[in-house]
């Protein structure tokens, strides 16, 4: 299973990015799907989780972040709004396959600029 993540770059504080996280695999029987970032010096944090019922969000992304995915084209997407310098971080997607978060794409970068 390969996931292919893209769209990172640099951005000014409050535009958008939008990254991409194109599968091997169907995701149509995936149950969670979810984006994750690690900032400098942090910790590994999910940033957003899709599951088959409902998409959940960090406290800190909250209302400017949206994920949604494609069946038909096997991607699932992370479309970042009004973003800050603290967003700031490798960005990676990762799927539920057989156990908790167990396929990982390879990071994107993201860098937002003040």
């Amino acid at each position: 299973v390969q996931l292919q993540a893209s769209g990172g770059g640099l951005a000014q504080a409050g535009g958008s990015l939008r990254l991409s996280c194109t599968t091997s695999i169907s995701i149509s029987g995936i149950k969670v799907m979810g984006w994750f970032r690690q900032g400098p010096g942090k910790q590994r944090e999910l940033v957003a989780e899709i599951t088959r019922f409902a998409t959940n969000y960090a406290d800190s992304v909250k209302g400017r972040f949206t994920a949604s995915r494609d069946i038909a084209r096997n991607t699932v997407y992370l479309q970042m709004n009004s973003l800050k310098p603290e967003d700031t971080a490798v960005y990676y997607c990762a799927l539920a396959t057989s156990g908790p978060y167990d396929r990982w794409g390879q990071g994107t970068q993201v860098t937002v600029s003040s």
